[in-house]
């Protein structure tokens, strides 16, 4: 199945004064239609040369700050730890139980 990776922001802090963003949570999520893993993270921004609006700031804008400041190998190393643990879901290489114990079928 092929695995489809989401960004959303979870928060933002800004100066009440003019709206600078200088930090923003953000969650990853991958699932591959049955099974599900996610991280968060959160990334401090440079002030810009010129400021967007908070009241006008988009999702897609603020993830695409996120995408741009984590840099193309860190976000394959989230996408790929993500799958990991996906991939563990699907097949488990772990487990914990107790032998003498019988399990309920």
């Amino acid at each position: 199945m092929t695995t489809t990776f989401s960004y959303k922001i979870q928060s933002l802090n800004h100066e009440t004064a003019d709206g600078f963003v200088f930090s923003g949570g953000y969650t990853v999520k991958a699932h591959d239609g049955t099974y599900e893993s996610g991280a968060y993270g959160n990334i401090e921004f440079e002030r810009p040369e010129t400021l967007i609006p908070f009241a006008s700031l988009e999702e897609d804008t603020v993830i695409g700050w996120i995408k741009d400041k984590l840099g193309a190998e860190a976000i394959a190393n989230i996408e790929a730890n993500l799958q990991a643990r996906l991939d563990e879901q699907i097949s488990p290489t772990k487990a914990t139980n107790l032998p003498w114990v019988k399990r309920e079928t």
